[in-house]
Formats: C-alpha cells, sequence, structure tokens
C-alpha cells in the first residue's frame, strides 16, 4: 500500500533551524582574522560618522548603538563564538552596508528606503527622545535591512540561508545582550519607569527579538521566491512599507 506524503506545513519552511543542526557555510580554519580586519573598516566608517554628527542627532543616537554592536561582534568574530567566522563577518559587512547605502542617500538629498526615513525626517525633532531614535533605527536595520543582509550574503558564499542560521543566531545573541543596556543608557530617568509616562508604552510595543525574528521569515520567503522577480521586488517593497510605519510610530514625539 503506498502512503501520499503529507505536506509540509509552510510555517515548517520558514522556520528557523536548531543551531546545533546547522553545518558551517565555510570551513571556519582560519577566517577569523580576516573577517576581524574587514569589520574593522566598518568600524572606521561608523567612527567617522560619530564624529561628525551632533550628538543630539537622531542618526548620531542610532550609530551610537551600532557602533558598540559592531565592536562586541568584532571582538567575538577570533574567540570562537561564531561557527564559521567568514560567513558571520560577511554578514555583519551586508548588514551595515544597507545601513550605510540609507546615510549616503539622505546625505546627497535622495530618498533612503522607506523603512529609514522616518529617523532621517525627525533626527532633530525636539519633542523625540534619544531611546526613539535609537529604537527607530534598530527597527529599520533589524526589520528590513537584516533580512536583506542574509540574501546578499547568501549570494556571495554561495549558501542557502540555513548555513546561516547558527551565526544569526549567535549575532542576535550580542544585539540582544546590549538591548539592555542601550535602553538603560538612553533612558531620560527613573521617572521613566513610571507606567503613565508615554515613552514606558511606546518602547513596550516594540520587542528586538520578535523584530529578528520576523527578519528570517522574511529572508527564508525572499529566498524562497528569489526565482520570481515580480513577486520578490513585491515583497521587499511591502518589507519597506510595513517597517517603515513601525519606525514613524516609534518616533511619535512625545510631551515633557
Amino acid at each position: 500500500m503506498t502512503t501520499t506524503p503529507r505536506p509540509v506545513p509552510q510555517h515548517d519552511l520558514l522556520r528557523r533551524p536548531a543551531p546545533d543542526r546547522l553545518p558551517a557555510a565555510r570551513p571556519p580554519t582560519g577566517a577569523g582574522t580576516a573577517a576581524a580586519a574587514d569589520l574593522a573598516q566598518v568600524l572606521v566608517r561608523m567612527r567617522a560618522l560619530a564624529a561628525a554628527l551632533p550628538a543630539e542627532d537622531g542618526v548620531a543616537v542610532f550609530n551610537g548603538v551600532y557602533l558598540a554592536v559592531t565592536e562586541e561582534v568584532a571582538e567575538r568574530i577570533g574567540d570562537g563564538t561564531f561557527q564559521d567566522p567568514s560567513a558571520a563577518g560577511e554578514l555583519d559587512r551586508c548588514f551595515a552596508r544597507r545601513y550605510f547605502a540609507a546615510v549616503d542617500a539622505a546625505t546627497a538629498g535622495l530618498r533612503p528606503p522607506a523603512c529609514w526615513r522616518p529617523l532621517f525626517q525627525l533626527r532633530r525633532h525636539p519633542g523625540v527622545r534619544p531611546l526613539q531614535f535609537a529604537l527607530a533605527g534598530i527597527n529599520a536595520h533589524i526589520g528590513h535591512d537584516l533580512a536583506l543582509a542574509v540574501l546578499d550574503t547568501c549570494r556571495v558564499l554561495e549558501c542557502e540561508p540555513d548555513a546561516l542560521a547558527s551565526d544569526f543566531e549567535r549575532v542576535g545573541g550580542v544585539l540582544t545582550s546590549l538591548e539592555e543596556r542601550i535602553r538603560e543608557r538612553l533612558m531620560p530617568g527613573p521617572d521613566v519607569l513610571e507606567v503613565a509616562d508615554p515613552l514606558t508604552h511606546l518602547i513596550g510595543s516594540w520587542s528586538l527579538d520578535k523584530a529578528r525574528d520576523a527578519a528570517w521569515v522574511a529572508a527564508r520567503a525572499l529566498w524562497g521566491v528569489r526565482g520570481l522577480p515580480e513577486v520578490a521586488e513585491e515583497l521587499t517593497e511591502r518589507l519597506d512599507a510595513g517597517v517603515g510605519l513601525v519606525g514613524r510610530m516609534l518616533l511619535t514625539p512625545l510631551p515633557g
């Protein structure tokens, strides 16, 4: 008797595999030093932006957060944290290039991706607090850029997204470990913890972990339709617009 195979549910197709079951994208031997050297160039650009922008500029606030994250990743590239340092370094470089492209577009008077526009438009608004600027930048970079950076990395390394899953998780772990420090550093004071403070409600409506999970799902979905350019383009545009809408909400000017 022949049994018809049961179709795999869509959510299983998009689920992240367990990190301990994933192969490395490429052999890690000797890759840590080269990856760290490449990330050093990313850090140079971020530090140049930090020196050029006024401290109160919303883009400068995000840049400071992103610089801290990238410094942490660079330190861990060569210490065995990542399963494949070369792949992790490439992912981080592709990730950073998306941010730099948005900065360059805004500097040239062009329109950056929709996910970044709220931050660039409201970067000097007196009613937006530093923590809002930081979260809006993280939202744009994680929610949109990270998904596309996974695809960029897969094309460079000629691998499937699953080969990056383990180090994707480890990079995410760095982000999560820094999130609490970011919130503590940018909180305006102890009164913000009061239930009545609007910032408490605003920051509670967004989750880095959920944004990271959504980025992985988006990357897998876009990779799955890479042979259908029109579908892939529409999905990318919808992702960009949706993340931009969330960013605009995070930058709602607040009293006080």
